[in-house]
């Protein structure tokens, strides 16, 4: 007479139990609707773009999230679709456990306002193309002349060294791109432009700047010049 083991049994009989639930669970979970759908924005800045824009890709043109079921979710494709707006970086797309079909938003930030030929966008942290935004206006250096494929990157590291330091965020508000492919500095109080040459020597250039800065300005002859030249890095060259 054969002998069960009934522990043995009784751990397969809950192991499948266990296997079935899930699945039940994971089936009706899948079969049920969308409760909502939230746009969150991180980050500091001001929205470029509308919460109800991002929301309606993120919907995929539905108006009413609740007529999507989960079943139909492809969130990495919903991520794609939000990236590729102009004014966003990153995004994070996933569903909570009540039901919530979230984004979560990282928009661009420009640090650079390109005007050439009358053609006007910004260029972002990372150095491409930010189209102007009609919801938000961003305060950035202006810079008129040329940005070309040649030499996006050179400016894109120059417009970055200014936007991270907080003395030359504060006081250069203008670029402008020579023909030659020189730069011209504009001070925020000031009436003195900045020759800084060709961008090399981009740090030591702009630490001569500061230095020579903080000592005129105390003795109040900065207001004594027309031109700041910075062209050499051993020296800064002052025009009254």
């Amino acid at each position: 007479m054969k002998r069960f083991n009934w522990a043995s049994i009784r751990l397969m009989l809950m192991f499948g139990m266990v296997i079935f639930l899930y699945s039940f669970t994971g089936k009706r979970n899948l079969n049920r609707k969308i409760a909502k759908a939230e746009v969150v924005f991180v980050g500091e800045n001001q929205l470029f773009v509308k919460q109800k824009a991002v929301n309606k890709l993120l919907i995929e043109n539905r108006t009413d999230p609740k007529t999507i079921g989960r079943d139909a979710l492809d969130l990495n494709k919903l991520e794609k679709t939000i990236d590729s707006h102009p004014m966003i970086e990153k995004s994070e797309v996933f569903v909570s456990v009540d039901g919530v079909l979230k984004a979560v938003v990282k928009q661009k930030t420009p640090i650079a306002r390109i005007s050439d030929e009358g053609v006007s966008f910004y260029i972002d942290y990372k150095g491409n193309k930010m189209p102007l935004s009609s919801n938000y206006t961003a305060r950035v250096l202006l810079v008129s002349g040329e940005i070309n494929d040649k030499n996006k990157e050179k400016f894109a590291k120059l417009f970055r060294v200014i936007y991270d330091d907080v003395f030359l965020k504060k006081n250069i508000i203008g670029i402008q791109v020579m023909p030659n492919g020189s730069v011209l500095l504009l001070n925020r109080n000031y009436n003195f432009t900045i020759d800084f040459g060709q961008l090399i020597n981009v740090e030591q250039k702009f630490k001569n700047y500061k230095a020579f800065f903080q000592k005129v300005v105390l003795d109040s002859s900065i207001t004594k010049y027309k031109k700041i030249d910075l062209r050499f890095a051993e020296q800064v060259v002052c025009t009254k």
